[in-house]
């Protein structure tokens, strides 16, 4: 038997895929299509303290290698999740993971404070504007961000605590190394690239909110380059994600320094695809005489 188990702090989980935030809606949407028990771990869409609309439509366009989205963090808010969303979830077996975001540290604190101990992991979404900064993004800003991750590790005290990077700071090794120092117990990158589409016969910007988030294989390098660096300058795991489309490619995030992975955009275009991922790093492990999944992580020949 080849070992699938990984480590995510003080977590095993079965397997290293899981869903990426945002993409696999509250759990029931994929569940219509497999077992969401075999997964690592289910990674919710972000909840905010407040329902939340999100973007006015058009607010998703198919890009030549991915997708733009502009969905804005539409959600149910905490008290909807709690109560209709988070029972479904917890019928399937599998371990959940919350990302959760806000406009104030105030917001993140009491969602965090709220879903600990009934989740095994919390994922703070550090792209959201803080608009008591003048919209500037919490991982825009570095003293923001910190006393975020700080606020929210006092008040995390049983579930995994995990920071989602952007690929917009200048330097990811430093980012993933200062969120470490103040307590994350895991790292997820990355968040998807700004990005924008207009069209030429109207002249007027696809998205209604002009720009969106790109994700899907044309980020796939950039990301496989921010696992390796974030990898080289911390000891806490790191989930990575931007572009995976099979389990060639999660061997490939693995290979740089990720210890999970997961799978995002690619549900979109098959429901079962983190599934496939999974099935595609086993076959990977056969065909390569790979005994235990560890033995990839941080495995690439320099």
């Amino acid at each position: 038997m080849r070992n699938l188990q990984v480590k995510l702090g003080h977590l095993t989980l079965k397997n290293p895929v899981m869903t990426a935030s945002g993409t696999a809606g509250y759990g029931e949407e994929l569940s219509k299509f497999f077992d969401l028990s075999k997964l690592g771990a289910f990674v919710m869409k972000g909840i905010s303290l407040k329902p939340w609309e999100g973007n006015p439509p058009p607010r998703v366009t198919e890009t030549p290698a991915g997708m733009l989205n502009a969905i804005g963090l539409q959600n149910v808010g905490l008290k909807v999740f709690l109560k209709e969303k988070l029972p479904l979830i917890r019928e399937h077996n599998v371990p959940v993971f919350v990302n959760i975001w806000g406009h104030t540290i105030s917001d993140y604190e009491r969602v965090a404070e709220k879903l600990d101990s009934l989740v095994e992991g919390i994922e703070l979404n550090v792209s959201c504007p803080n608009i008591k900064k003048g919209g500037i993004a919490f991982a825009l800003d570095r003293k923001a961000c910190g006393r975020l991750v700080k606020k929210v590790r006092n008040k995390v005290k049983n579930s995994l605590l995990i920071v989602k990077l952007s690929p917009v700071i200048t330097d990811i090794a430093d980012s993933a190394r200062a969120v470490q120092d103040l307590g994350a117990d895991a790292v997820s990158l990355i968040n998807t690239m700004p990005g924008m589409a207009i069209n030429i016969n109207t002249r007027r910007p696809v998205l209604a909110n002009k720009i969106g988030g790109l994700s899907g294989p044309a980020i796939k390098p950039i990301a496989v380059r921010n696992v390796y660096l974030a990898a080289k300058a911390v000891n806490i795991p790191i989930i990575g994600m931007g572009g995976i489309m099979t389990g060639e490619d999660a061997v490939e995030f693995l290979l740089a320094g990720a210890s999970a992975v997961a799978v995002g955009t690619a549900t979109f275009l098959d429901p079962k695809a983190p599934l496939n991922v999974l099935e595609g790093i086993e076959t990977y492990m056969k065909r390569n005489g790979v005994e235990d999944v560890n033995s990839l992580i941080g495995g690439m020949i320099e």
